[in-house]
């Protein structure tokens, strides 16, 4: 139960919370949550981009007090879409959360163009098979909270049952037009399983619901370029108050790409976050740098 002074929504899967009451956890014990403690990190998401409209300055909290991100890609079926993850990759910065890609369904297509992309990052990344072991994956995971978040299809939680047999995930299909069908529906956080003979905190993982659009209209434009930060550099040769969109003349990420020092299509996935949090496209049916929607 919870203090109604705390209200209906206040929290969230990852708060670390003061009871008062039975907390033996016995059957038929009740406690009451009182308090929620201050959180040293918190994920957000909105619904869509442009903050001047009422569904896109609906933000919600995915989870509190989480220390790394796991962003679920699969490499085929459907296809790796890297306008997501330039997405999730601008939340978990912003956030102060560290990033690590998890690129499922590696039996069915090579990771090449993804982590070309990715290249001037440095942003750690696992490879997974179905029939790969996990334990690399269970080594980044230990001692710490971890989110995971993809595309519905992705393979998410398949990975979840794997790394927490007992969890029981709803797994499922990818329709014929490459979307994944959604099978979570609330963010559940999930203990690992210790090791035998095992001294250190296995961690915990959170399970998210699998999304079509992670909007940003909670992030700052400053904010947003910490996303890229093989951008960021360029910028200390820009204008004060520079937008750094594609019409401002003077701006120095044009001649930084030009240069050969980013990717164009990182530059171009930049300036369309930009562009949706003004409410100049729509985020639904952004493009990908591949030509793929989001």
């Amino acid at each position: 139960m919870r203090a109604r002074e705390l209200g209906r929504k206040s929290v969230v899967v990852g708060d670390r919370v003061g009871l008062v009451g039975d907390t033996s956890g016995s059957s038929g014990a009740l406690a009451r949550i009182v308090r929620i403690e201050a959180r040293r990190s918190v994920l957000r998401r909105t619904a869509e981009d442009d903050a001047s409209t009422a569904e896109g300055r609906l933000e919600r909290v995915v989870v509190a007090n989480a220390d790394q991100l796991v962003i679920v890609s699969a490499l085929a079926d459907p296809p790796p879409r890297t306008g997501f993850i330039d997405r999730c990759l601008v939340a978990a910065y912003d956030a102060d959360i560290e990033p690590l890609l998890c690129l499922t369904k590696a039996d069915l297509a090579g990771p090449e163009k993804v982590l070309d992309y990715y290249t001037e990052l440095e942003l750690p990344y696992l490879l997974i098979r179905p029939d790969s072991p996990l334990d690399a994956l269970r080594s980044l995971l230990t001692g710490r909270v971890s989110v995971l978040v993809g595309h519905s299809g992705v393979g998410k939680s398949t990975l979840v049952n794997r790394l927490v047999p007992e969890a029981e995930r709803a797994v499922g299909t990818v329709s014929a037009i490459g979307r994944g069908r959604h099978t979570s529906t609330s963010a559940v956080a999930l203990r690992l399983p210790a090791p035998p003979g095992a001294q250190q905190d296995p961690g915990w993982i959170v399970d998210t619901p699998g999304v079509r659009s992670f909007g940003l209209a909670h992030v700052s434009a400053e904010s947003l370029l910490h996303g890229f930060p093989d951008l960021v550099e360029a910028t200390a040769d820009c204008p004060a108050n520079c937008p750094h969109t594609a019409d401002e003349a003077d701006c120095a990420l044009d001649g930084w790409v030009a240069a050969g020092r980013a990717d164009p299509r990182r530059l171009a996935s930049y300036r369309r976050l930009l562009a949706s949090r003004a409410g100049e496209t729509d985020s639904r049916t952004e493009p990908d740098p591949h030509g793929r929607p989001e």
